[in-house]
């Protein structure tokens, strides 16, 4: 089962006071690179977040977004009447009345009291502490949730991945066994191109046969790319076992594998029949090495 490093989930949540909103995105890289923007209310618990995360998707550059807001309802102000501003403010007006000869009225000072500058502080709702450990609460809910929804995302995308590689693979070992059948009439047009070199270079049909036969066998043990075929066909086997394992690591060091052998016959081959073969099979794997990047 393979799992792509590419995810995203969200949830939402709501309580009495508060509406809250998660989401979670991953994309690949080769360690684990936590990134949370979470409110200052629950920081002291960034550390339970990040372990978490780490536990659940392993690997990746992972971004954790929590966004908590005021319900409407619970919005607004609260009045707090500021008792000795008000008892200042009316013996003020009241001295000030007297002074000035006019026969105060006790309840027009009074209302003149309460509606002077900072006679009532509006305490905002927002302002308000919230019960952290309830709110964690609800919040880490979310995060399982949109951790839940990000794991299926890479599995489809793994699903993805996994037809991918072995359309890459059978179309590597489709050249393979081209360049096996090719390889078959290789070995008699060399034979036949140091015969007409020979020839060229003005030796006429007399010439040793023997040593002749020696120098054929050594070039053919040059140019032999048998053992590369047959570790290439392990390699490519190999690689399909370990996709079942669903290890990017091990995939990874697999399609590093087979380029080397692929690299080696394209070197060793001296056919260009073979040599074409050789680049569309590179071009194969370069896309199998892009995707093993983005393997779990």
């Amino acid at each position: 089962m393979i799992y792509s490093m590419t995810g995203f989930g969200k949830s939402q949540k709501e309580t009495a006071d508060f509406q809250i909103r998660v989401e979670l995105k991953s994309l690949n890289s080769k360690f684990t690179d936590i990134f949370c923007r979470i409110p200052r209310s629950i920081s002291s618990k960034e550390i339970e977040i990040r372990n978490y995360l780490t536990q659940q998707l392993e690997r990746g550059k992972i971004e954790l977004n929590v966004n908590i807001q005021k319900n409407a309802e619970s919005e607004g102000t609260n009045n707090i009447l500021q008792q000795a501003k008000i008892e200042s403010y009316y013996l003020e007006l009241k001295r000030l009345a007297i002074d000035l000869g006019i026969t105060p009225n006790e309840t027009e000072l009074f209302r003149q009291a309460l509606s002077m500058p900072n006679a009532m502080q509006a305490e905002s709702a927002s302002d308000l502490e919230p019960d952290v450990e309830a709110l964690f609460q609800v919040i880490f809910e979310a995060i399982v949730e949109a951790c839940d929804e990000c794991k299926a995302f890479r599995l489809r995308e793994g699903n993805v991945v996994e037809i991918k590689f072995k359309e890459y693979i059978a179309s590597i070992k489709n050249g393979l066994n081209e360049i096996t059948n090719q390889d078959k009439i290789r070995m008699p047009n060399i034979r036949e191109r140091m015969r007409k070199s020979l020839l060229e270079l003005g030796l006429n049909e007399d010439f040793d046969k023997n040593r002749f036969e020696q120098e054929v066998v050594y070039y053919i043990e040059k140019f032999d790319i048998s053992e590369e075929k047959v570790r290439l066909s392990t390699h490519l086997d190999y690689f399909l076992e370990v996709l079942k394992e669903g290890n990017g690591k091990k995939l990874n060091f697999m399609s590093q594998e087979i380029g080397r052998e692929i690299n080696t016959i394209g070197s060793k081959a001296n056919d260009s029949s073979i040599q074409r073969l050789v680049v569309n099979m590179k071009d194969e794997l370069e896309k199998i090495k892009e995707q093993t990047a983005n393997v779990l």
